[in-house]
């Protein structure tokens, strides 16, 4: 049986921004693209693979103690 591909969050990559543009809400930096739906979406639906510049986001420090 064939494994599913992995699904990707564009939430969590570093690439992923969010336009002022309210017809294509969502971007990707990396693949320079906006679109109507998720950009991993986008990339699935068009080459069957899931995006393979997904890359996690690094975590902020927010701690300011001193």
């Amino acid at each position: 049986m064939k494994k599913a591909p992995r699904r990707v969050l564009c939430g969590h990559c570093r690439h992923y921004y969010i336009t002022w543009d309210t017809h294509f809400p969502f971007g990707c930096r990396r693949l320079n693209f906006k679109s109507r739906h998720q950009p991993s979406l986008e990339v699935f639906r068009s080459s069957g693979m899931p995006c393979q510049y997904y890359e996690e986001k690094k975590e902020k420090n927010h701690d300011h103690s001193p």
